[in-house]
């Protein structure tokens, strides 16, 4: 057997052969490749009291004992909290367990290298979920996220349509409604208002629920409006402007939705509101310093009432008439503005530009008309 295709175990016993009837050791290390305390290492392994076979193999270098190394109570403890949740990470984990009241837990670091050790981090996963940087309203109830979680199938053969609500500033989630279809939605806002208060804005998407309604506004957005309610849009085929509640939905997903069956409408509802008093109360947040959203989150002062408020312009500027079919007009300008404008009266107002108008619902800017082109401008939404 030549050199090269030797194993290491193989030369280190020929060492210590030749080392038997050697006068020069420590020219016997240099042609061996070694040094005479590694030599003197082989010798004495090679007097060991155990099989041939094993006595030239690399050992462990591992310590016997590891101080601080978690107990075995502990760990379980962590791989039970992970088997209940599959989706948390150790952070999530030790921040739970401590607010559970157990202590000498390990840091989060060591509470991650016993997921991995025992097989319960993807890498591939681990990848996906990089920090990003985030921007939040200042106060509770400034802003509301809105969206629908795509829907799915239930073992009755029905679909659930979940339509869920966020506070921007807390996380905190508003609502979850497991509806059988994507409609209802201002009745859903209603349970949402009775409950919480009132917020002073709602960032949507751009779906058909929410905006646009043959190019004009949502009876929903009306809705909102009639509250003094701000309705947000986020810019199309631009998800990040709602990344909040896409990161609410993707959580849903990892933590319930991806593991478990629904035998209908009642069940999955049942299973959401569940899910929901968790992620609340007790799962801890990274962005809020892990603490949970009911921790942080205020209810609004602004209570909602089955009517809303009358109102009343200054008189100050011209009002007219959206008429039956969705057009208003004032002088010579005739724009469409909305089929749910109908029968509804607007305040024109002059721009510093004496050719431009802007027009007002409440205390709401909806549109803006160019009177010399005699065209529609914009139709955005914005507060006085």
């Amino acid at each position: 057997m030549s050199w090269g295709a030797k194993t290491v175990e193989k030369l280190r016993e020929e060492f210590v052969l030749a080392a038997e009837n050697c006068n020069n050791f420590s020219a016997l290390c240099r042609e061996f490749g070694i040094t005479r305390k590694t030599g003197y290492k082989w010798i004495s392994r090679a007097s060991v009291d155990e099989p041939l076979s094993d006595r030239f193999i690399n050992r462990s270098t591992a310590p016997k004992n590891v101080a601080n190394k978690t107990s075995a109570e502990k760990e379980k403890l962590i791989l039970d909290c992970r088997k209940d949740n599959p989706a948390w990470g150790g952070k999530t984990i030790r921040k739970v367990l401590e607010n559970e009241g157990q202590d000498k837990l390990p840091c989060v670091k060591t509470c991650n290298n016993i997921l991995k050790r025992n097989n319960c981090i993807d890498p591939a996963e681990s990848l996906k979920h990089k920090p990003y940087q985030r921007f939040e309203r200042e106060k509770c109830n400034e802003l509301w996220q809105t969206d629908f979680k795509g829907d799915f199938a239930l073992l009755d053969g029905s679909r659930c349509y979940p339509l869920t609500i966020l506070d921007d500033h807390s996380r905190f989630s508003i609502l979850i409604d497991a509806k059988p279809d994507s409609c209802g939605v201002k009745d859903s806002f209603k349970l949402a208002f009775l409950s919480y208060g009132m917020p002073d804005s709602i960032l949507s998407d751009n779906g058909s629920q929410f905006a646009g309604l043959r190019g004009g506004y949502t009876g929903f957005e009306r809705w909102l409006m009639d509250y003094d309610i701000l309705p947000i849009h986020g810019r199309i085929m631009h998800p990040q402007t709602q990344g909040k509640i896409e990161r609410f939905h993707r959580t849903m997903n990892q933590e319930l939705l991806k593991h478990s069956t629904f035998a209908d409408l009642a069940d999955v509802d049942m299973h959401l509101q569940n899910w929901r008093r968790k992620y609340n109360e007790i799962r801890p947040h990274e962005a809020l310093g892990l603490k949970a959203p009911a921790q942080v989150y205020v209810p609004s002062l602004r209570e909602y009432h089955e009517k809303p408020d009358k109102f009343e312009f200054s008189g100050l500027y011209p009002v007219r008439k959206v008429n039956n079919h969705g057009y208003l007009r004032f002088g010579p300008v005739q724009i469409y503005l909305s089929d749910t404008m109908i029968n509804t009266y607007l305040e024109i107002r002059p721009c510093n530009d004496s050719d431009t108008f802007i027009v007002y619902y409440r205390n709401f800017k909806i549109a803006v008309v160019d009177a010399a082109s005699r065209k529609l401008v914009n139709r955005k939404i914005s507060r006085l």
